[in-house]
């Protein structure tokens, strides 16, 4: 059997892992039917589409988003709440790139590249899928908000992306879906 092909079947059935792999948070919160972390990662990638910023490589900003959360298809998804040390998680998510990236050949590299890019947050499109990772989930909180009817159950993770975002279309976005959801909060509250 051809090793290099194997190994590549190997890859595709990890990235197949995330397809199924619902994000923790959500399931600690109790979430009907919670998206999976290969969800999240594609609409982040989706999201460079609305940047228009000619200074930011697109391309490297959604083969970013496309590999940050790659190391939970053999670690899992870890929260703050998981008791894991900051540490003790970027320690398993090495390793696990590492192994990730050995299953795809020459390309493993650039993998681990990219994943290694986001963790030290040093380059502008670092920064920008930072602040896509975080506008992704207070978007996700309030979308779930919406479709369970509980305005306001899920301020937690609004709370903790409150003045997060330097980005100005990012900004206004959050500042519009913060618009949307304060309405439909103050509607169920009268």
């Amino acid at each position: 059997m051809d090793l290099d092909i194997s190994n590549k079947i190997k890859f595709l059935e990890l990235v197949g892992k995330l397809k199924h792999l619902p994000r923790t948070g959500w399931v600690l919160r109790n979430v009907k039917d919670p998206e999976t972390v290969a969800g999240h990662m594609y609409r982040m990638a989706m999201m460079m589409f609305l940047i228009e910023d000619n200074d930011i490589e697109k391309s490297r900003c959604m083969e970013m988003a496309l590999v940050h959360d790659l190391a939970e298809s053999i670690i899992g998804d870890y929260t703050p709440y998981c008791g894991i040390s900051r540490e003790e998680k970027y320690k398993k998510e090495c390793e696990a790139m590492k192994e990730i990236g050995d299953l795809v050949g020459k390309n493993g590299d650039y993998i681990n590249t990219l994943f290694l890019e986001f963790e030290e947050q040093k380059t502008k499109e670092a920064k920008l899928i930072k602040e896509l990772d975080l506008f992704d989930m207070a978007l996700q909180a309030y979308e779930y908000e919406k479709k369970e009817e509980s305005p306001g159950r899920l301020q937690e993770f609004i709370d903790s992306t409150s003045n997060r975002f330097s980005h100005p279309l990012i900004i206004k976005l959050y500042t519009e879906m913060l618009k949307n959801r304060d309405k439909e909060i103050s509607v169920v509250s009268k």
